[in-house]
């Protein structure tokens, strides 16, 4: 039986040398024969290096400013800031080598080189501007001091996984690794870690939709389902509501945004309706002016009307629609301009002459024969007798 033959070791460390001198002696080639291009080409690399040192200061001084472009200029100066040496030298050099005409095992190393620190320097910048965004986010005054800071270290590490992830997967196909079953090896983790957290995750993301699309914070009075209350705070897995009537109420960040909520902090207006009726006795020409009337008691006391007309005729008087605004969003004062509205609204009534009935009714009782029994007593009608003569 004949023996195979030994399999070639992936990584055969007796070659280095060999391939370290193969690089060694191209590039001195390089250098003897064109050491003005390289030259020129150096003075270019150094300049590029300056140059992006500059940038990389200038981000630093950025994030010594907080107030430039809102607070947005620190996130960036940050990013900037964590630009890595070795990519700033690795650019400089790619371009050179371009320049110059850098032999082919020169070229490849730069080219090598450059894909990896151009991807992770690209993971990095990527990593500092989302987590500053949601960093500026937090730290607001809308957000201070809120248990979502504490979560930082948690999203902090999620997007730096994701992220680095993804660079090396990239690296790796750019070198020619087949890189098919690590995509789906990463692909099928990550589901398994999804589906088994797939709560905390849920909530997580809504508390981070929350914080950018603000249908809320921290302090403004919403309604949903039965509950109204102030929100008090909002944090990584649920948001606490301070309840009107008192209890404060918990409830997870993904079921919170699935309803249905109303902002009452941010409304315009309070909307109060009032429906009055007035005798069925009283003029038209009196029931003309009641819509203006109301118009009239509203306006003095800065309130704005939206609706003022006769409504219906109701079972015991008829009846007036009245609908008018306050300003604001305090429910106290539009309670306190209701009552001067309701008051104000009695005493003209009672000037005009004007009844606003209550409901009555007569019952009536039937003899046996259908005569009608009436509920008072009958009063005989007096006989007056005439005599002759007198």
């Amino acid at each position: 039986m004949a023996k195979s033959s030994p399999k070639a070791p992936i990584f055969d460390g007796s070659r280095i040398p060999d391939q370290v001198g193969d690089i060694v002696n191209a590039t001195y080639q390089w250098v003897q024969d064109y050491w003005l291009k390289v030259l020129i080409a150096i003075g270019f690399g150094v300049v590029i290096v300056l140059a992006l040192l500059w940038v990389r200061r200038l981000g630093d001084r950025l994030c010594s400013r907080p107030s430039f472009a809102g607070g947005w200029g620190v996130i960036l100066g940050h990013a900037i800031a964590r630009t890595n040496l070795f990519f700033i030298v690795t650019l400089a050099a790619q371009l050179v080598s371009g320049y110059a005409g850098a032999p082919g095992e020169v070229a490849k190393t730069i080219s090598f080189l450059f894909t990896i620190a151009t991807t992770f320097q690209a993971a990095i910048w990527a990593r500092e501007l989302i987590l500053g965004a949601i960093e500026h986010r937090t730290q607001s005054e809308h957000y201070s001091g809120e248990a979502l800071l504490s979560a930082m270290g948690l999203i902090r590490l999620l997007v730096t996984a994701v992220l680095f992830a993804v660079a090396l997967v990239v690296v790796l196909d750019n070198l020619g690794v087949n890189v098919t079953g690590l995509v789906a090896g990463l692909g099928v983790g990550g589901i398994a870690i999804g589906l088994a957290a797939q709560g905390i995750f849920g909530d997580l993301f809504a508390a981070l939709a929350i914080i950018f699309d603000r249908p809320f914070r921290r302090g403004d009075k919403i309604a949903y389902d039965n509950t109204t209350g102030i929100i008090e705070a909002i944090g990584l897995k649920s948001t606490r509501i301070r309840a009107f009537t008192g209890e404060l109420r918990i409830i997870s960040n993904r079921n919170l945004l699935d309803k249905e909520i109303q902002n009452q902090t941010v409304r315009h207006h309070i909307r109060l309706s009032l429906t009055i009726g007035v005798a069925y006795e009283t003029p038209p020409e009196t029931l003309a002016r009641v819509p203006q009337m109301l118009t009239e008691i509203v306006e003095a006391e800065g309130g704005k009307v939206a609706r003022s007309s006769f409504e219906s005729f109701g079972a015991s008087s008829l009846d007036f629609v009245l609908q008018f605004d306050v300003p604001g969003d305090d429910w106290t004062t539009a309670h306190a301009t209701r009552n001067r509205v309701l008051v104000t609204l009695m005493k003209r009534f009672a000037a005009e002459g004007i009844s606003i009935p209550y409901p009555t009714q007569t019952t009536y009782t039937a003899a046996p024969d259908g005569t009608l029994v009436m509920p008072y007593p009958q009063v005989q009608p007096v006989e007056v007798h005439h005599t002759a003569g007198g």
